[in-house]
């Protein structure tokens, strides 16, 4: 077709270029798109084959100069690995946080003479506030109809359990009325819960957890078998589901549950061993700040607190206590990114003095290059490639050792740690940013030599 036509077509109205379209083959806007795609072909291949040859270049300075690119690119591994390694550590301290609260009720509250959380009273009068006692629990069990559940428990330090020649130390123990089993899900394998009966009148009957059934029963079934706890033998009446680690290390794995009116007629209330406290679970809907109000006037009124005196106990709420918890791993992660960010700038420095010095060596090669009419982008593109790449292969050899230590771990310890997918695609778009801030200014500094004066210094 001649340059004329041509002409004619891609300036002609839109009904004129049909005609001359079908007139002879050609319709304008399918050319100009087919002549689009062409030059997108062209333009992708282009830089492909930059990238390749980037990517080629990154690949031999590793080879040729293995123990100062190791070097250079330790910097950025031990970078990337510290900030994805306290990252996948937080997500999945986090993640077993959220799974062992998932099925409580984060309206319950913890009735205590003690604060889970940071508190403005000060320590000498905290040490001075009365603990909570069962008369109380049963007062406020009857005065407030909007309590859907509450529960008398003691906490107390861990003991032995025996069973005929055979002992398990380090036991949880867990004594409670029997609504505590409504506030926090329990999982029941064989056997049954105690029940109310029995919690008023402290029978000596015991839930135990699943390795504590294990080491004490191995293959044996141990209902109704006598095991011996505080010098007192209580009969199983339940074993519970194994729950794995939870989210402090702890488990009901390692735990039995008994009646606390079984504890108390042995100890009474007042024994400095035993930490009491009262779990409230609200009627659903309620508003739990006027809950709060009310349950701290009723207390307040039953002990006698005057008008104008801070409150003498603590109403610890769980969702109170989970925005603790992320408040904490929020300062995990800033102490975290801190200290990652040092050896981030160490292998920052290291790559631009590769770099510095792959100009350096390459500086004949971009001479004739840039003779041959390689563009100064060309150039610039080659060396940000390569800084990038070279970065890269740093942060996924910091990231494949996390993952290889979180692959150990879950597997030794009853803990499964998580590597995101989000955390590693930060990693990769760290060491990426890392690679294009270190490796800017030795390209700029490359794409700007004169060829003549590259070529005479580099022979």
């Amino acid at each position: 077709m001649k340059l004329e036509k041509m002409k004619f077509i891609f300036c002609a109205p839109k009904k004129l270029n049909t005609i001359l379209g079908y007139f002879y083959g050609l319709n304008c806007n399918i050319f100009r798109f087919n002549l689009l795609i062409l030059y997108s072909s062209l333009f992708m291949l282009l830089y492909l084959r930059l990238l390749s040859e980037s990517f080629s270049f990154a690949i031999n300075a590793l080879r040729n100069n293995k123990l100062r690119t190791l070097l250079s690119l330790l910097g950025v591994t031990i970078g990337i690995f510290s900030i994805i390694a306290v990252l996948a550590a937080v997500d999945s301290m986090d993640k077993k946080i959220k799974e062992d609260l998932s099925d409580m009720d984060m309206n319950t509250i913890y009735l205590m003479n003690f604060s889970f959380g940071p508190s403005e009273v000060p320590r000498w009068k905290r040490e001075q506030f009365p603990k909570v006692t069962y008369d109380e629990f049963e007062f406020l069990k009857k005065s407030i109809p909007s309590i859907d559940k509450i529960s008398f428990n003691f906490f107390a330090r861990n003991e032995s359990v025996k069973f005929e020649s055979k002992t398990v130390n380090s036991i949880r123990v867990k004594p409670s009325t029997e609504d505590f089993f409504d506030i926090e899900p329990i999982k029941i394998e064989t056997g049954r819960l105690f029940n109310a009966s029995e919690s008023n009148s402290g029978s000596p009957v015991i839930v135990i957890g699943s390795e504590v059934a294990n080491g004490l029963f191995e293959n044996t079934d141990p209902i109704g078998k006598k095991i011996r706890l505080y010098g007192q033998k209580l009969t199983v009446i339940g074993v519970l589901k194994k729950q794995g680690q939870g989210m402090f290390g702890d488990s009901n794995d390692v735990a039995v549950f008994f009646p606390v009116n079984f504890l108390r007629r042995m100890y009474g209330d007042e024994n400095d061993a035993l930490r009491a406290a009262i779990l409230i679970k609200p009627e659903k809907g309620i508003d739990i700040e006027e809950f709060k109000a009310e349950l701290a006037q009723k207390l307040r009124v039953h002990r006698g607190v005057k008008t104008g005196e801070i409150d003498n106990f603590f109403m610890n709420v769980l969702s109170g206590f989970t925005d603790f918890i992320d408040n904490i791993i929020g300062q995990m992660n800033a102490i975290g990114w801190g200290i990652s960010a040092f050896s981030l700038l160490v292998g920052g420095f290291g790559i631009a003095n590769i770099m510095f010095v792959s100009v350096k060596e390459r500086t004949n090669l971009i001479g004739i290059q840039k003779a041959l009419g390689a563009k100064n982008k060309f150039i610039l593109f080659q060396f940000l490639f390569e800084a990038v790449i070279l970065s890269l292969i740093g942060g996924l050899i910091g990231m494949f050792l996390v993952w290889i230590i979180a692959l150990i771990l879950s597997n030794t310890l009853d803990f499964e740690f998580v590597l995101s997918a989000s955390n590693m695609l930060l990693g990769s778009g760290l060491a990426a940013f890392i690679g294009l801030i270190a490796g800017i200014i030795p390209a700029i500094s490359a794409s700007k030599l004169d060829p003549v004066e590259a070529i005479r210094s580099g022979m």
